[in-house]
């Protein structure tokens, strides 16, 4: 089964901040970033229940860990039904939480 993957508006206001943080300074930096996070979120489209669970109450409530570097990024999205996922909000794994 294949889901569809689709972002928030939120979401996607998290991508572009998080490019444009590194944008502005190092390139390269940023490219490699934003096709990790692209790369990863593929993940989603075949196995969104192997991600882990964003709290214990909510079991379609999930968090990607993308690795880049020594730290990364976290994807919070929600299995919406057995066909569609929807990404919530994108962070580095450094900030404090979600937005």
């Amino acid at each position: 089964m294949t889901y569809r993957v689709r972002y928030t508006r939120a979401a996607r206001d998290d991508l572009y901040r998080l490019y444009a943080f590194l944008l502005e300074r190092d390139v390269r930096a940023a490219r490699r970033a934003r096709n990790a996070i692209v790369k990863a979120s593929r993940l989603l489209e075949d196995f969104p229940f192997s991600c882990r669970k964003a709290g214990p109450d909510t079991p379609f409530l999930r968090e990607l860990l993308i690795s880049f570097g020594a730290t990364g990024y976290v994807m919070l999205f929600e299995i919406d039904d057995a066909s569609t996922v929807t990404i919530l909000a994108v962070r580095h794994q450094r900030e404090d939480d979600y937005r």
